[in-house]
């Protein structure tokens, strides 16, 4: 998919950060299933040039995503049935580095690029999913967040019956799930369940501060590393993940971007790290 036929996001590179922006504004960036189409094939975009480092995801004007669109669930009632509404021509980023991650969403965990949400409002549903999938969360301040699938008389979407357990612990993902209620950005804080909360007029600003951070003082090769070993190892034992630790590490020391950190902390100078092939 083209830049030029996008009509349900936007997308941007500055320097080392590309941004992902849904846009729906006047439906606060409700999903469909051209949004998730558009939505695949930008990350799958961003996560083959090499020239990006990070990845931003948030949304146009005041919402992050408000979860499934009105008419789009009208559908599924009226049918019976449930259409995702993608067509055939999906982009797969993501796929193919671990069979756990083959799936809607859960291919996150296979782009070996930092991804973060900036929660610039509500987040529901399908709109939470899609933070939770995402590495990091900045949210703004008093920003909605809710599973709302209860209220809709569906079950748990996504696997977030498998992640949220993960990430804010099994009491508070009961809650979170089984109640469908709205939490603010401020408890979600509490929880665990962001990682930031700011100002809406300052939250971009933040992001991408953290972003550039990233791109500019973190080798490549490493965050890749390391995001595999965060979602991977949850697969496996902790003498595993001892291992495969020890593995990379025979591996990595012999790449150039170990030897660039080394001269540069000899040398008081920031790393030079090299864009990935």
């Amino acid at each position: 998919m083209e830049l030029e036929e996008l009509k349900v996001t936007g997308y941007e590179r500055s320097e080392a950060v590309a941004t992902i922006t849904l846009s729906r504004p006047e439906r606060l960036n409700a999903w469909t299933g051209r949004m998730h189409t558009e939505y695949r094939a930008l990350l799958a975009r961003a996560v083959a040039d090499p020239a990006v480092r990070v990845i931003v995801v948030t949304g146009a004007g005041r919402g992050f995503c408000a979860g499934a669109d009105y008419e789009a669930l009208e559908h599924h009632a009226a049918r019976g049935a449930y259409d995702p509404g993608t067509g055939p021509h999906l982009a797969y980023p993501g796929y193919g580095v671990r069979p756990e991650f083959d799936a809607a969403f859960a291919y996150h965990f296979g782009i070996l690029k930092p991804v973060i949400a900036a929660v610039n409002g509500p987040a529901a549903g399908v709109g939470l999913a899609l933070a939770c999938y995402c590495d990091l969360r900045f949210a703004a301040a008093g920003a909605k967040l809710t599973a709302a699938h209860g209220r809709l008389g569906l079950p748990a979407e996504f696997g977030l019956s498998w992640l949220l357990p993960r990430l804010v612990g099994f009491g508070h993902a009961a809650d979170l799930l089984l109640s469908s209620r709205v939490v603010l950005a401020e408890e979600a804080l509490s929880m665990g369940l962001v990682n930031r909360v700011l100002p809406a007029e300052h939250l971009m600003e933040v992001v991408y501060d953290y972003a550039r951070m990233l791109a500019e003082e973190v080798s490549p090769a490493s965050m890749a590393a390391t995001k595999l070993q965060l979602y991977a190892d949850v697969y496996g034992t902790v003498a595993q993940s001892v291992q495969s630790a020890r593995t990379r590490l025979e591996e990595m020391v012999a790449e150039p971007d170990f030897s660039e950190a080394v001269a540069a902390r000899r040398h008081g100078r920031p790393p030079r790290f090299a864009d990935p092939t």
